[in-house]
């Protein structure tokens, strides 16, 4: 389950880029959602270890 902001973020990244910017906004979009979803995936993981 930590890791879910990674796939969403991608796809949403990918999406959002190709509707803006075609297939190289698509490209640039999939690499900022993964860089986001990898953020997201680290806060999610220490907030879940930190309730403990």
């Amino acid at each position: 389950m930590g890791c879910l902001p990674l796939p969403l973020l991608f796809l949403a990244g990918c999406g959002i880029g190709y509707v803006v910017g075609g297939q190289s906004g698509a490209l640039w979009g999939a690499g900022i959602g993964l860089l986001l979803g990898l953020v997201g995936m680290a806060l999610l993981l220490k907030a879940l270890r930190g309730r403990r």
